[in-house]
């Protein structure tokens, strides 16, 4: 039995670990997808394979999929047969993050010779090869270079057949390498850490440890589960697909301390590549159930187990193979809006209206000094708001990804940014108003055409308010001031640009109560025009 204090001071550390891969991952990483925009995980696993410790700055889709990934893993390569120093990878959608983008690495951690834990560190690479990331691939064969569980490493020597592999499929090798050996570095660190770790305490094994984390987990979120009444809530939500709207329903039972979300009803997976692994929708239903239950307890596999979720084979939210999966992210994250608006009645305060979410831009092509460009742009739309809080000007939601650096980005990509602002009255009316979107002007200045990609969604149907609150100003892409479709594929030649209105966030609450002294600042600061407040808030 560990006590409450010394259980404190063993858990903060180990996420404390966790951290210090992260730290090592961003600081040895050569894209700005790490760098720049934190696109990453690091999970610390205990001898079996359980996940009690991530870095705080994780985002919640790969912490998610992680407990699944390492058990695919160790099923291809038994404990009983690692090494020291062997490192295992892969990026199969079905077994990873739930797109062939992300790569996931692992090393087995020993001490004396045995296996006391496993580190993991998963990324979005640069560039996996095929047709880019993008929405447009009709199968996953197009979509680029599929590796299943590989052991990249063996007692510390790298297979270099397998990195000249994928060093001659993709397009930007030196930034994709050196990722791909950043992530094996920064879990060798995770390694060492743990073992000084158990030195300063004096242990031969965290298991007991990881028993105390995930069973004080596990009876939080039960406990919070409980005391919600009991039922079936529903929802049922409308998003755009690329050739008409589909459909997204749930059906969340609470019974006894447990949660179980089933999806029937939910369109079926299209020829696009927007369609979402099961692993992926369980990544974002236990993610929206956590943040209304025990937001504040980190995450670790003990606060996870209550859930389960069901949904239909083939279905949007449980594509097979050979269905694309590129823009995952654009139908995945709605699950965590649906998840809440069936739960919005019972839980009213706790409960965010929809956010404007990301707009993802990937861009392919060259320099005028003929580097080679694959990378991502992340523009944010408005945060939605929340009982008692106003939601955040274009921060994104519900991953975290933070927001590309212009002067990096013009530098690595050659096109110029050549203005960023607040969209004012793009935030949901509200008692506590949602955030603001963006405007984002692009020129082509790299002397060569390039490729753009955009996936993002929420160009049809409006980030809702709750609680009376209004909805969020709709996403809009132009191309050379035409509207662009935001799933689309286009050539930018030199000259040309591109803009982007980012979506703002639902409010939350009747605008009629949102008081004089915040729309007053809010007009000031030029977040609402006095006409919207006039009409929206029936000031004046």
């Amino acid at each position: 039995m560990i006590d409450p204090i010394t259980l404190g001071i063993q858990w903060d550390r180990l996420i404390s670990i966790a951290d210090e891969i992260i730290n090592s991952l961003v600081r040895s990483s050569f894209s700005t997808n790490v760098r720049e925009s934190y696109d990453l995980s690091c999970v610390v696993f205990d001898s079996r394979g359980r996940a009690i410790a991530q870095g705080a700055y994780s985002v919640p889709s790969f912490t998610g999929t992680a407990p699944a990934t390492l058990a695919a893993m160790l099923k291809r390569f038994p404990p009983e047969t690692l090494r020291a120093g062997d490192v295992v990878i892969t990026n199969d959608p079905w077994l990873g993050t739930g797109h062939l983008f992300d790569i996931n690495v692992m090393q087995p951690v020993f001490r004396r010779g045995v296996i006391v834990g496993y580190s993991m560190s998963i990324t979005h690479l640069p560039d996996i090869g095929g047709a880019g990331f993008s929405a447009a691939a009709r199968e996953v064969y197009e979509e680029g270079l599929r590796l299943p569980p590989c052991l990249f490493a063996r007692e510390g020597e790298i297979d270099q057949t397998l990195l000249e592999l994928v060093r001659i499929n993709v397009r930007v090798p030196e930034q994709t390498i050196g990722d791909l050996l950043a992530n094996v570095a920064c879990t060798s660190v995770g390694a060492r850490m743990l073992n000084e770790f158990m030195d300063e305490y004096g242990l031969e094994s965290i298991d007991p440890l990881a028993d105390a984390i995930l069973g004080q987990s596990e009876q939080a979120i039960r406990h919070e589960l409980a005391l919600l009444p009991a039922g079936t809530y529903r929802n049922s939500i409308q998003i755009e697909g690329q050739d008409g709207p589909l459909t997204l329903s749930v059906a969340v039972t609470l019974v006894n301390g447990e949660a179980i979300a089933d999806f029937s009803g939910t369109s079926d997976a299209i020829q696009h590549a927007i369609n979402v692994p099961l692993c992926y929708t369980r990544a974002m239903t236990c993610y929206a159930i956590k943040c209304l239950t025990t937001p504040r307890i980190p995450n670790n596999e003990g606060s996870v187990r209550p859930i389960a979720l069901r949904a239909p084979t083939g279905c949007l939210l449980h594509a097979q193979p050979p269905s694309p999966t590129g823009g995952r992210h654009i139908v995945g994250h709605f699950v965590v809006p649906l998840i809440f608006g069936a739960l919005a009645d019972i839980v009213p305060d706790r409960v965010q209206a929809d956010s404007g979410m990301l707009n993802l831009i990937n861009v392919q092509g060259a320099t005028r000094d003929g580097r080679g460009v694959s990378s991502i742009f992340f523009a944010a739309g408005g945060f939605g708001a929340l009982a008692g809080q106003d939601g955040a000007p274009t921060t994104p939601s519900p991953s975290n990804m933070t927001g590309s650096s212009i002067e990096i980005w013009e530098d690595l990509t050659g096109i110029f940014i050549e203005s960023k602002a607040l969209l004012a009255d793009s935030g949901g009316p509200g008692e506590f108003r949602g955030g603001l979107g963006q405007r984002i002007e692009f020129v082509n200045d790299s002397g060569h055409a390039m490729s753009i990609a955009f996936l993002a969604g929420r160009t049809e149907f409006p980030p809702l308010g709750v609680r009376g609150g209004r909805p969020g100003r709709l996403r809009e892409v132009r191309v050379n001031g035409e509207i662009a479709d935001p799933k689309g594929r286009y050539i930018l030649a030199p000259g040309d640009r591109l803009t982007t209105f980012e979506a703002g966030g639902g409010g939350y609450g009747d605008p009629a109560l949102r008081s004089a002294e915040a729309l007053a600042r809010d007009i000031a600061m030029g977040f609402v025009t006095p006409e919207s407040a006039r009409i929206d808030y029936r000031a004046g």
